[in-house]
């Protein structure tokens, strides 16, 4: 939904070119998973899942590696360079709009993940605090969706609001003192912006108007799951089972991520895994207070999602909930 940094091509080159053929055994099958952003604690439990074998379990041998932008992603999985990617739920959506032949498989959060943050010290009760404000952007049309979405919800009309476009230094503008809020992952942005002195007020898009769609999900192509059925299978039920670990056990699961990915900022990672923690046990959490299976795709949010990105221009046509995704290989 809210674009991300660009980021280096190399090691994405190389490892696409060596991960994806199959194995010397007939039994194991070589795939590759694209992140949706360099490793950070919203994967921690497929770094679970890594280290504690469970794709090997399932005879996948899992090569993950991350985008070298955040459309990058979506386009090597809808060409078929690569077997499995993680995207923002919306974005799987534009992708299916545009034609792509993208299937989600499963939902690693429940709701977005993105929305407004302030600084605390400026006492904001409401977006309609903004009134006449300079408000940071990034420059893509989702950000606009957002403002425009969390403005209308606390009354304000959106040409009340002055959009300032700032690309990903929203973070640096804020505490700057250039603008008095931006669009940004409230676990990433925000959580840094705490972990480096700056208190922080922030109003998620799905608590001011916004649909509770995934703000995470596992895809892959309708192609792939006609040809190799037992393939996502075998993927979605490791990976179910290492965010299921991380639930029961945070500080091992921690430890592995960092085990792997060593140059992560250990405080700023292990703060913003206990705000993802929150986010991953939504996953179970549904209306009248029943619950469901972790990873999830459920068809009202879905809808509401759809129905949201027509209004707001970023898609052309409501999605059916069934052709953005299926829950058939949850375990």
């Amino acid at each position: 939904m809210i674009a991300r940094y660009r980021l280096p091509t190399t090691a994405l080159a190389c490892a696409l070119s060596i991960g994806l053929c199959a194995c010397g055994s007939a039994h194991v099958t070589k795939a590759t998973l694209i992140l949706d952003f360099t490793p950070n604690a919203v994967h921690a439990g497929i770094y679970r899942a890594l280290a504690a074998g469970y794709y090997r379990r399932e005879n996948i041998d899992l090569r993950v590696v991350q985008p070298t932008s955040t459309q990058e992603t979506l386009k090597l999985i809808d060409a078929g360079r690569a077997q499995f990617g993680l995207a923002d739920g919306s974005d799987v959506a534009g992708l299916i709009d545009r034609g792509g032949d993208a299937q989600a498989v499963m939902a690693l959060v429940q709701r977005p993940l993105g929305g407004l943050i302030a600084l605390a010290s400026e006492h904001l009760r409401s977006p309609a605090d903004l009134r006449g404000k300079a408000v940071g952007i990034t420059g893509v049309p989702s950000d606009l969706a957002v403002l425009d979405t969390e403005a209308r919800h606390s009354g304000l009309n959106p040409s009340e609001l002055r959009p300032v476009t700032v690309g990903f230094n929203g973070a640096q503008a804020l505490v700057a003192g250039r603008i008095a809020a931006f669009t940004g992952f409230i676990p990433d942005d925000g959580v840094a912006l705490e972990v480096s002195g700056h208190p922080i007020t922030v109003f998620g898009l799905d608590q001011q108007g916004g649909p509770p769609y995934p703000g995470l999900v596992a895809f892959t192509t309708r192609k792939l799951i006609g040809a190799d059925p037992a393939l996502v299978r075998d993927f979605v039920a490791a990976t179910v089972h290492g965010y299921e670990d991380t639930l029961k056990d945070p500080p091992r699961s921690l430890a592995e991520l960092e085990a792997a990915n060593p140059t992560l900022p250990r405080k700023l990672t292990a703060a913003s895994l206990g705000v993802y923690l929150r986010v991953f046990a939504d996953n179970h959490a549904v209306a009248g207070g029943s619950s469901v299976p972790f990873g999830t795709l459920q068809a009202a949010n879905l809808e509401a999602m759809s129905k949201w990105m027509v209004g707001a221009g970023l898609i052309h046509a409501p999605i059916a909930p069934a052709r953005y995704g299926t829950n058939e290989f949850l375990p």
